[in-house]
């Protein structure tokens, strides 16, 4: 069904190197600026699931951009393909945040949007994405991560870090241990950045999609889907959200 009082469209942007992206953008109609989200799809692209989260978002309320992390909104259900297209933006030293920070300035650009009241969620790699460009100073009020890969090759500094970080972890995730968990907790308060970490019971990695165990039994991968986890995390998203963007 669609909602006729949300405005939708896509956004091309590009990075230093020219490479064109294109970003989903949605938002509620509203006669101010509005708060906005930005989103950070999981390693298998900027598919339907990141876009619907962005959807959810403009629901809330919030002007949501769902970033293209690959470039030409290319999309995959192979494991072996997305972790190449993934692996790909770890081998170049600042290629994550070149690209967070070339959707958010588009995020910022769009008329919709009060560009002084910005957050983000990122999914499994995009949860990286996010913290990644947090732990590179952008002005962004707050980061959720869900199911997230939490170590970085440029880790956070005291006084870089603007926003409030959530990172919501599965306590069944075999992919990212609870030793990464404390390693990253332990970065954070070294930095002085505040942060929380939530660890939900029974979540594996990706419990936020309802396609996860599809996806395991095609590539032989441990994820998960649990609803439950999904809705306590995206409860406390939502009022992280609401306390640091209002």
């Amino acid at each position: 069904m669609t909602n006729h009082s949300l405005i939708t469209r896509e956004i091309n942007y590009t990075t230093a190197d020219g490479k064109t992206y294109v970003g989903f953008f949605v938002a509620p109609k509203s006669t101010t600026p509005l708060a906005a989200v930005l989103v950070g799809p999981e390693w298998w692209g900027r598919n339907d699931y990141v876009a619907q989260r962005a959807t959810e978002l403009a629901e809330h309320g919030y002007a949501a951009f769902a970033i293209d992390m690959y470039g030409d909104k290319k999309t995959t259900e192979l494991a072996a393909q997305a972790g190449e297209w993934m692996h790909e933006t770890f081998a170049m030293p600042n290629s994550i945040v070149e690209r967070a920070q070339a959707a958010f300035d588009a995020l910022c650009q769009q008329p919709e949007v009060d560009a002084n009241r910005i957050a983000g969620v990122g999914f499994c790699y995009g949860g990286k994405v996010l913290l990644d460009l947090a732990r590179a100073g952008a002005p962004i009020k707050a980061v959720a991560a869900f199911h997230a890969s939490l170590g970085s090759q440029t880790p956070a500094q005291v006084g870089k870090v603007q926003a409030e970080l959530l990172v919501l972890h599965g306590a069944a995730d075999s992919m990212v241990s609870l030793e990464d968990v404390a390693q990253f907790e332990q970065e954070m308060t070294t930095a002085q950045v505040k942060h929380e970490v939530m660890i939900l019971a029974d979540a594996k990695h990706g419990f936020t999609n309802p396609l996860a165990d599809q996806r395991a039994k095609a590539n032989n991968i441990d994820l998960g889907y649990n609803a439950q986890a999904e809705k306590i995390g995206m409860q406390a998203m939502y009022r992280l959200f609401e306390q640091k963007l209002n």
